[in-house]
């Protein structure tokens, strides 16, 4: 088994990702799908010109969909971990999805917990 390591810099979005978890039938999919309920919001990752490159094997891991209720995007999750912290890499279907950025989900606030502010270095690893 192969592990695929993301690194970027932490930032601050717009809030959409925070709209989107916080619906209640994305909530109860990704803790059907994940097995937690996952913090109200998502951690923003500008990857690395490296980590834009690894991004397409991302089609080769193993996803889960997040279902859309009429009127709202299709999105997938990777298993994934961020600091030995279990996390979920989402991925909004949605045009123009900027190509360096991916967005962490968590059962805990991995900014607080992991003492992350805006420019901070991160990586998130996944299993494929």
């Amino acid at each position: 088994m192969s592990t695929l390591s993301f690194r970027g810099k932490v930032y601050s979005g717009k809030g959409e990702g925070k709209k989107f978890i916080e619906l209640p039938w994305v909530q109860k999919q990704i803790h059907q799908k994940l097995g937690y309920t996952p913090y109200s919001g998502t951690l923003n990752i500008r990857l690395n010109r490296e980590s834009i490159l690894l991004k397409k094997k991302l089609d080769k891991a193993p996803r889960l969909e997040i279902v859309p209720e009429t009127g709202y995007c299709k999105a997938t999750m990777i298993k994934a971990k961020i600091m030995d912290l279990d996390c979920a890499i989402i991925i909004p279907h949605v045009p123009a999805y900027p190509p360096d950025v991916i967005e962490v989900v968590a059962p805990i606030f991995l900014r607080q917990r992991l003492n992350l502010m805006d420019d901070s270095e991160a990586e998130v690893t996944l299993s494929l």
